[in-house]
């Protein structure tokens, strides 16, 4: 018989703590429930075909998931400053299984905007997780164990484009979403034989919960800061994937199977997430964040200069680049806000991460509007533009020794 242990935050001191088996189950289950939220990234132009939508309205299926996970943190997660974690993990576990079956048997556009927009709000348990792994963790490690959280998180990610390109290659797009109903059963099994209780003792109802966060979205200006340079960096990266797809196939001619490739050549950029992490608790995340978004700028410069030449070289060492510096700079952030405030970190994370995910969601929109309206061209100049944008006001920021 599996035993639970079950934590409360006034033993969390002495209690505190992570086995690297239970470290490995978080990163697997936080990589596997995100990866949710971007199936449809690389595949959008294939759906919507199949339900008879314009080519330059495909990013909406993106966005109208990452929309749905932009409402889910800032409804949801703050559930975590409520009620025991594991629960709530488990809940909206159950409620992906269920919207990745509705997405897989939607057999118009109604029912996939439906279903893509629970499917987004159920997969926020991932964020859940976050916080509760700093709930478990010593201070000394807490950077590295959200490191390598946020590397299999990452993967999670970086893997879904080439995966669902790979199986909607040889069997239709549904089958990735079939495919992931399947994965997320049996994660909700190992979650529930596993994963510690925690036990918040907040003594808010669920409306002041709300108000609290948005309080602290307005009073905290690292929550702000942070949360602009991630959202601001998400936003590109969701540009670049979603018109990613398009662009390789009518420049290099590639089918799903070539775009699978491009895509998890662009994966290795998840291996900045422990690095990231381990230079958090060395305390250079600061210099840190002006280098990555640096780094941003300068990928879609390179991408736009590696399509005007031909090159998919370029582009792929433009893919590393953006996909490296989009994951250490959300390292960063992480480690940032869960300092701020440890009875707050459900509320903080969920802000945070709406943030986040609207600015997603928003570039997204962005991306597939500004391809089909001005080719890669416009996406590496409007990119570029964002990040040198975002760098200033960091470097301002940095400059008036304001929290950065």
């Amino acid at each position: 018989m599996t035993t639970q242990t079950t934590l409360h935050p006034d033993t969390a001191p002495e209690m505190a703590s992570l086995k690297p088996s239970t470290v490995i189950l978080f990163a697997f289950a936080c990589g596997a429930t995100t990866a949710n939220v971007y199936y449809s990234q690389s595949i959008a132009g294939l759906i919507a075909s199949s339900m008879h939508l314009p080519a330059s309205l495909a990013g909406l299926i993106v966005t109208t998931t990452q929309l749905g996970y932009g409402m889910g943190l800032f409804f949801l997660v703050c559930l975590a400053d409520l009620i025991e974690n594991r629960r709530l993990v488990l809940m909206t576990t159950a409620g992906t299984i269920l919207s990745l079956i509705g997405v897989a048997v939607s057999s118009g556009p109604a029912a996939l905007v439906v279903t893509s927009f629970s499917l987004g709000v159920c997969t926020v348990g991932s964020q859940v997780l976050v916080p509760l792994a700093v709930h478990l963790s010593p201070e000394r490690k807490r950077g590295k164990i959200i490191g390598n959280i946020m590397f299999g998180l990452v993967s999670g990610i970086m893997l879904s484009r080439p995966l669902a390109s790979f199986l909607a290659g040889y069997w239709g797009w549904r089958s990735i979403f079939v495919f992931s109903a399947a994965l997320m059963l049996g994660t909700f099994v190992l979650m529930m034989r596993a994963l510690p209780q925690w036990h918040p003792q907040s003594k808010r109802n669920y409306w002041a919960t709300l108000r609290s966060m948005l309080n602290l979205l307005i009073t905290s200006r690292t929550l702000q800061s942070r949360a602009a340079y991630q959202g601001t960096m998400f936003g590109i990266f969701n540009m670049f994937w979603t018109a990613a797809p398009p662009m390789l196939h009518l420049r290099f001619g590639l089918a799903q199977a070539g775009i699978a490739a491009f895509a998890l050549a662009g994966a290795a950029g998840a291996l900045s997430a422990p690095v990231a992490g381990k230079v958090a608790d060395r305390g250079g995340a600061k210099i840190g964040t002006g280098i990555v978004i640096g780094c941003a700028g300068i990928a879609l410069l390179m991408s736009g200069w590696g399509h005007a030449e031909d090159s998919l070289m370029i582009l792929v060492f433009a893919a590393i680049i953006l996909d490296a510096a989009t994951q250490a700079n959300q390292v960063f952030g992480q480690r940032a806000i869960q300092s701020l405030d440890t009875g707050a970190r459900g509320r903080l994370n969920a802000a945070y991460m709406a943030v986040i995910f609207i600015c997603g969601a928003v570039g997204s929109a962005l991306g597939s509007f500004t391809f089909y309206h001005g080719g890669w061209s416009a996406i590496a100049v409007v990119g570029a533009c964002l990040a040198m944008a975002i760098l200033l006001v960091f470097m301002t920021e940095l400059l008036t020794n304001k929290s950065a």
